[in-house]
């Protein structure tokens, strides 16, 4: 009954109040037993080893978020492209394995006619399965994607393809104006709808970022932006050159998986694609095997005049120590042994390559054995051999054979997978634009 009379403030007062609680309420909790939950093994888009060998050995989760970082000229977009040219073939090692999908591919700051339709010819791509991504607003085309503002209008068009694979290139840039990208609770906005849209959609989200300017050596929070480009995502990747030798992908962050899974060594090639106006000259990943240094460890070189000094004392060190030990030894072995002697473990790995010494593996789980390498014209100086001397271990990617239909020569194809000493290599086309895979304008002849 209405204590109040009729148009007095209280009465209006007490009559919101009952409309508020007639209303159905717009927030609501839902309550879920768990036994009524049913629980599922994790489906790996990209597993390191799909014969099964090594148990839970993927990388990345199918209906996932997943960011690929690191510096200018690293190569993240690269991994971009050999991703996306894995899966129109069906030859991702995974649940992909033989079933060819589409890949949507949104790239901000790349020319398509110059740079990423050459690039995905040379990765193998099947380009009959990778669309561009664009957004027309009020009859403007070409407007940039902008999260979470389109996520309706994506998830709806990668169901409909049935696409297996959604590139963000940057990710940065596909974050909505409106948004502080240095603030979590801001980013996480646009990046946890994007987590639920990959487990909708059954499709991996991958998003390339780049390194801030800072020195710290953890390669996920040098991600530019707030902490969440590190936390939502259920897997992250860094990717570092090694002055040393390669480049080296570390996976550094694997929520549903393996934290300790092998780095991995490869390198941007230079290739040639034919076109109608001419050759086009992009730079291309291909995989060498595991990578005995981390990104983590490349970051966390000085490389000052005390640092060279050190690494010429632990040269000569680590040449005497395996000759003393018939030419080879356990890694492990030689490590504690260069403890004792005052030589760090970095500081021998750093000097490794310096000493002619060749480190192999022999499976995801062995360990590593370091061997002098072999004087030349002696037996045993030819073998399987990276483009820097490393013996390789077997590795589960695909290999490079012929038949790439539309690919240049030597460029991967689908379904075909070998162990990595067989891989051929493309001629190299000269030092130049493929020391800077993330450019625009690499390769620009």
């Amino acid at each position: 009954m209405n204590p109040f009379d009729p148009g007095s403030e209280e009465h209006a007062a007490w009559e919101r109040q009952e409309q508020i609680e007639a209303a159905p309420p717009r927030r609501r909790l839902v309550l879920t037993p768990a036994a009524n939950i049913e629980p599922e093994p994790v489906v790996w888009a990209w597993e390191d080893d799909p014969a099964g060998l090594t148990p839970n050995s993927g990388r990345i989760p199918l209906g996932s978020l997943s960011v690929a970082a690191g510096r200018e000229g690293t190569g993240k977009s690269s991994f971009g492209i050999w991703l996306a040219a894995r899966i129109t073939r069906g030859d991702l090692p995974g649940a992909l394995d033989g079933q060819p999908r589409a890949v949507v591919y949104a790239a901000v700051e790349d020319s398509w006619k110059h740079t990423l339709v050459p690039r995905l010819i040379a990765a193998g791509a099947d380009l009959t399965r990778v669309y561009r991504v664009e957004v027309v607003e009020d009859e403007q085309y070409g407007v940039t994607l902008s999260l979470p503002t389109d996520n309706s209008l994506l998830e709806r068009e990668l169901k409909k393809l049935q696409a297996a694979l959604l590139v963000l290139d940057p990710l940065m840039s596909t974050i909505g104006a409106g948004i502080d990208t240095h603030r979590e609770r801001d980013v996480r906005v646009a990046l946890d709808p994007l987590a639920r849209l990959a487990d909708r959609a059954r499709c991996v989200v991958l998003g390339i970022a780049h390194f801030n300017k800072g020195a710290g050596t953890d390669p996920s929070s040098l991600i530019t932006g707030s902490g969440a480009f590190k936390n939502v995502p259920r897997s992250v990747f860094g990717f570092a050159v090694d002055p040393e030798g390669d480049r080296v992908m570390t996976q550094t962050k694997n929520s549903l998986g393996r934290l300790d899974l092998p780095s991995l060594s490869y390198q941007i090639e230079g290739t040639e694609v034919p076109t109608k106006l001419g050759p086009a000259h992009v730079g291309r990943l291909v995989w060498l095997g595991f990578s005995e240094r981390s990104v983590t460890e490349i970051l966390s070189d000085r490389g000052d005049a005390d640092d060279q000094g050190d690494r010429l004392d632990a040269v000569e060190w680590l040449r005497a120590y395996l000759a003393d030990n018939g030419g080879e030894a356990p890694a492990v072995d030689v490590f504690k042994a260069g403890d004792k002697d005052g030589f760090s473990k970095d500081a021998l790995k750093r000097a490794k390559r310096k000493a002619g010494v060749l480190s192999e593996k022999t499976g995801m789980d062995a360990g590593w054995m370091w061997r002098l390498k072999p004087a030349e014209g002696s037996e045993g100086s030819e073998g399987s051999k990276g483009a820097d001397g490393e013996g390789l271990a077997p590795f589960a990617l695909p290999s490079e054979p012929d038949d790439a239909k539309g690919a240049p020569k030597g460029a991967p194809s689908r379904g075909l997978r070998s162990s990595l000493p067989s891989l051929p290599s493309l001629p190299s086309q000269g030092a130049g634009p493929a020391d800077d895979p993330d450019s625009e304008q690499e390769w620009s002849g």
